[in-house]
């Protein structure tokens, strides 16, 4: 090694190179990568000019590495993701971890910087990060996780995931310090490839109040602390100042709008159940406003704002024959021949037994197995993360940040369109108005979606966008990789081979 800092990688699942873009640029020589996803793999090659036989292959057959000072890896994160089944190493694609520390306790590297989802850290995965780190450990090397936010290292991106970095020799350890977050960071304005972020810089009139004085930096919480949302929430189940319900954008009145709200506003309060949102009957309406009438309720529901459900059921004879082992199971969970839809849903054991009560309870209505004793009414729009009508969120380019690029695409979008307001109500207007019914929004781009992930704009990608979006959303924000890799080249790490050749001397 050289007083340079140079040093040599193996980048593991390697993905489009989001490591070696960043190691590269910091003195970082790639010796092999490893991928099996033919995508990602041509992206990997065409984009750093790379032949197919650096490609080590499929991880789980690599015998031995050549030799290196840094090996890398975003270990596949399907098993501990929030999206995924949770299953951790009872899953198949957990055991590459088992495989990775493999070739790291073989290999030996100066260092390691492994990549993984937010939730290797939750509780429920408590057990599987602690199996990982005493492997680490037996495999003779002292390391520490980092949960890390992409936004604080130098990109437009709510991205929240754990950074594993470990040394062969505990002094490097000791040295090594988590950079400080960035304090010029980049804002989804600096990214949109058809907007003018200067207009707003040098202006600054977004960053103050009606009065001239300079307010806080908005987030992405839908409290109104800070000043105005800079992004709408389409759903409803939630209400604010930015949220936009069905009934703003569907031809409703104003009566039943009152009585939208009156759902919204009531639905969640343990009177009428314990789900965390409950539907509510017709008296529960009546005891809530008399001059409510059925018909009303009835028309929301024709509007398709409001779905009819059954909450309680009788249950008629039956012969055992008759019934799979799912209804079996949900069969027995009937207090005085009646079932409740608020008691299975809560029930431990069909949790357990991963039972769907909404369809199993569809199929024994259709066997005439069971009626429906009571009706509820609920929002026919009940999944947040749906959003209405094909939409999740719309954000504005004043934001500071857009969600977690993932692989399989948000219902997510930007408007380059600036609103200005003197309260609330004039600004969802001014949305609603000036955005959303004149289409004023769309879809991030690949150029953006490249640079949300700090790769440059013009970084080659497929032209199909559920390919490119799988290949970006999987992969690793660049500027993160390079900030940590400064880090690890400042401990004096890969100076050591140095030192060992001038006391010999």
């Amino acid at each position: 090694m050289n007083s340079n800092n140079n040093f040599t990688f193996i980048d593991l699942f390697s993905g489009i190179g989001g490591f070696r873009m960043a190691l590269n640029s910091i003195g970082g020589e790639c010796l092999n990568f490893s991928e099996i996803n033919n995508d990602a793999i041509n992206t990997y090659c065409t984009n750093f000019n790379e032949g197919l036989e650096s490609n080590l292959g499929d991880i789980t057959k690599i015998k031995d590495l050549p030799k290196h000072d840094l090996l890398t890896g975003g270990v596949p994160c399907q098993s501990w993701s929030i999206a995924g089944k949770n299953l951790g190493f009872d899953d198949d694609r957990g055991q590459l971890w088992n495989d990775t520390i493999y070739l790291l306790n073989k290999s030996k590297p100066k260092a390691f910087v492994f990549e993984n989802v937010k939730g290797l850290v939750d509780p429920r995965n408590k057990d599987a990060l602690v199996y990982i780190l005493q492997r680490i450990k037996e495999a003779g090397y002292f390391a520490n996780y980092y949960l890390i936010n992409s936004f604080d290292y130098g990109v437009p991106q709510n991205r929240l995931r754990i950074y594993i970095i470990g040394f062969r020799e505990e002094e490097y350890a000791l040295k090594f310090n988590l950079p400080k977050p960035i304090d010029n960071k980049i804002r989804l304005e600096h990214i949109l490839t058809d907007f003018e972020a200067s207009s707003i810089d040098a202006k600054h009139d977004l960053e103050k109040d009606l009065f001239g004085q300079i307010v806080k930096p908005r987030n992405m919480s839908l409290s109104n602390s800070n000043g105005f949302n800079d992004y709408f929430l389409f759903n409803d189940l939630r209400n604010g100042h930015s949220t936009i319900h069905s009934w703003d954008i569907l031809d409703t009145t104003e009566r039943q709008k009152e009585i939208c709200y009156l759902l919204l506003k009531n639905r969640r309060k343990s009177a009428y159940g314990n789900l965390d949102g409950n539907p509510l009957s017709y008296k529960h309406f009546k005891d809530l406003d008399r001059s409510i009438d059925k018909e009303e309720l009835d028309n929301l529901v024709s509007l398709e704002i409001f779905k009819k459900e059954g909450y309680s059921f009788l249950i008629n004879e039956y012969k055992e024959n008759d019934i799979s082992n799912e209804e079996k199971s949900v069969l027995e969970f009937s207090i005085n021949n009646t079932l409740s839809v608020e008691y299975l849903k809560t029930n431990r054991d069909l949790k357990l037994k991963k039972i769907s009560v909404s369809k199993v309870l569809k199929t024994l209505q259709e066997k005439n197995i069971i009626t429906i004793e009571e009706i509820r009414y609920d929002f026919k729009n009940t999944k947040i993360s749906t959003g209405l009508f094909g939409i999740n969120r719309i954000f504005l380019p004043t934001s500071n940040i857009f969600p977690t690029l993932v692989a399989s695409d948000t219902n997510d979008f930007i408007t380059t369109k600036v609103i200005k307001a003197k309260n609330e109500d004039e600004y969802k207007e001014k949305f609603l108005n000036e955005i959303y019914k004149t289409g004023e929004f769309r879809r991030i781009t690949k150029k953006e979606a490249c640079l949300i992930q700090g790769f440059p704009e013009e970084y080659i990608l497929p032209e199909n966008r559920t390919r490119w979006m799988k290949l970006i959303g999987n992969s690793v924000s660049v500027p993160v990789i390079e900030i940590l890799g400064k880090a690890i080249i400042e401990t004096g790490v890969f100076q050591v081979e140095e030192k060992l050749i001038l006391k010999t001397a």
